[in-house]
């Protein structure tokens, strides 16, 4: 079929169950990849003689490159075929995985995960647009729910698949599994996707915001570089003036998208979009969960391995529980939204924070003999909270964007988190591996300075989402 010929919207065809598998299983590598990458980051640095600094972007390259082409990747779904860029960026999603686990030296693996992140940022989109123009009503919202529920276990599982692969040393490729495993899955991905999903694109294609990328890629490296360069460089000056440069950035890159959208094009985030209240709301909660959700997970896995000795498959097993706890509870999520609406926001995020001062407080009291089984109750508390808060984010925030606007909604979504989460292991991240060092803090205090701080956050998630539309209103 010519490009040029508009496609019957997937909706009239729907999503088979097994379609569905198959863009869930995109869904799930993406984020999987971000947080497979912790567990193993202690033994990447010492095969490859990497500093922290370059460890952290082995963690936020990935996760700003995959930002920064989301909405271009919805984009370019919307005009070429979101089937056909969904198996693209499969594709090439599977070819950096191999080359990122047959990389000679740490440089190498930072341009391959950043390459990586572009692959992620081309499939990603596509799984949302198509679920989104694939069904509507309450068959949407579930389906939506799933894809909450997959991300986000993808993104726990993921250190726990990291400790056991690292320790299986298959092979003798040690780390290096933790990527290779991506190519026969994105192989079987390829093979399915061919036969499951349905073409669809947009009857009218909305053009490519290169300014509003660029400018928006300038205010993260403005504010990640130094952030995660400056203190193992010794803070020279040039950092001192890129984090100048980035409110500018930033300023200049909303006045873009205003004047874009003024003049009738459609901007890499239309400001417009953040009028649908699940949109402005949804949005800021999601920024802050996913943050804290970052940096949590960088601080406890080096913690476990480096302070506690508990090595990758200790680690693994430490947040193992926290996994499970997700898996469950956000399976169980759908059916309570359908119930409970938003309140399961407030609920999940309450949940959350208990969870959290339980962990803080087995780790001061165990502290420096904390096991695996003492962390067990906290772990699994937090992973209940977290599970009802992430997938219903996904499900509140894109109940009120219309099909007409999926791509642009759904890149926005997806874009918030990618972005959080790379500012999460950048600012957080940061402080904590700044304060950790002998003579500061030492690795108990500043743990529990960073869940404490993430504590703060969940509070504040707890009182903003009750002010959050209901889920159900537009069924």
């Amino acid at each position: 079929m010519a490009l040029s010929t508009p496609l019957e919207p997937a909706a009239n065809r729907g999503l088979t169950p097994a379609g569905l598998t198959t863009v869930l299983l995109g869904a799930a590598l993406a984020p999987l990849d971000f947080f497979i990458v912790n567990v193993a980051l202690p033994t990447i640095g010492a095969d490859l003689r990497a500093p922290a600094a370059t460890l952290e972007w082995i963690v936020a390259g990935y996760g700003i490159a995959f930002a920064l082409l989301l909405v271009v990747g919805g984009r370019l779904g919307d005009a070429f075929g979101r089937r056909r860029l969904f198996v693209i960026g499969l594709g090439a999603f599977t070819i950096t995985s191999l080359i990122c686990g047959l990389a000679p030296d740490a440089a190498t693996l930072v341009v391959a995960r950043v390459a990586q992140g572009v692959a992620a940022g081309l499939m990603v989109p596509q799984v949302l647009s198509i679920i989104q123009t694939s069904a509507s009503g309450e068959r949407r919202s579930r389906m939506l729910g799933f894809y909450g529920a997959t991300a986000g276990v993808a993104m726990v599982i993921g250190q726990v698949l990291g400790g056991v692969l690292v320790t299986a040393d298959l092979g003798g490729v040690g780390w290096r599994l933790i990527f290779l495993v991506n190519v026969p899955i994105g192989l079987l991905g390829l093979v399915t996707a061919r036969w499951t999903l349905p073409e669809s694109r947009s009857r009218e294609p909305l053009g490519i915001d290169v300014r509003g990328t660029l400018l928006l890629g300038l205010t993260l490296l403005t504010l990640l570089v130094p952030l995660l360069e400056g203190r193992e460089l010794g803070w020279p000056w040039w950092c001192w003036v890129l984090l100048a440069v980035c409110p500018f950035a930033a300023v200049a890159f909303v006045r873009a998208e205003r004047q874009l959208e003024r003049g009738g094009a459609v901007p890499l985030l239309p400001m417009s979009l953040l009028q649908v209240p699940s949109m402005r709301r949804g949005l800021a909660i999601a920024a802050a969960f996913f943050a804290g959700f970052g940096a949590f997970l960088f601080a406890v896995t080096l913690t476990v391995q480096e302070s506690l000795g508990f090595g990758p498959l200790g680690s693994g097993l430490a947040l193992a529980p926290l996994a499970l706890a997700f898996l469950v509870t956000s399976l169980l999520g759908t059916g309570l939204v359908t119930r409970f609406g938003r309140r399961v926001v407030v609920v999940g995020a309450v949940v959350q924070a208990v969870g959290l001062l339980v962990l803080i407080a087995t780790t001061l009291v165990a502290w420096p003999d904390l096991t695996v089984l003492a962390l067990v109750p906290g772990s699994v508390i937090c992973g209940i909270g977290q599970g009802l808060v992430a997938p219903t984010l996904f499900r509140v925030i894109l109940s009120g964007v219309p099909a007409e606007s999926a791509g642009a909604g759904s890149g926005a979504l997806a874009t918030t988190q990618q972005t959080a989460l790379a500012l999460g292991v950048g600012l957080l991240g940061s402080l904590f591996v700044a304060l950790r060092e002998p003579g500061v803090l030492g690795p108990e205090a500043t743990l529990v300075l960073i869940v404490g701080l993430q504590v703060i956050m969940v509070v504040g998630i707890a009182v903003a989402a009750r002010r959050l539309p209901d889920p159900r209103a537009g069924r």
